[in-house]
């Protein structure tokens, strides 16, 4: 399926910095984030434990999906979505190469 650019333009993808990470209450594979976008700190429910240690993710700046809907994912709130990319068994985050400021758009 194409998407068109008006479509596409309409997501707000942002670099976050995580500020801190916990594991979800209720899912063995989830973390659970807080990621400061810029102008305000959003949560996040990913499923990265298995590819992540916590420490590892601790003030890693990270692009994310800002303006999606929020979902409850295993009865805890996800404001927002991060973005990886998956091969088989491995699992990276995408991140910015050079040091961007919280809320930089991404272009």
């Amino acid at each position: 399926m194409m998407v068109s650019f008006s479509d596409f333009s309409k997501l707000d993808l942002s670099m976050g910095k995580i500020l801190s990470v916990e594991d979800h209450p209720q899912a063995d594979r989830l973390y659970v984030l807080k990621v400061d976008v810029g102008d305000k700190v959003i949560q996040l429910v990913a499923g990265i434990k298995p590819y992540y240690q916590r420490e590892e993710l601790l003030a890693k700046m990270i692009v994310v999906v800002v303006n999606l809907e929020p979902k409850i994912l295993r009865g805890v709130e996800s404001q927002g979505m991060l973005l990886a990319a998956k091969s088989s068994d491995r699992l990276g985050l995408l991140i910015c190469e050079r040091e961007v400021a919280a809320g930089s758009k991404v272009k």
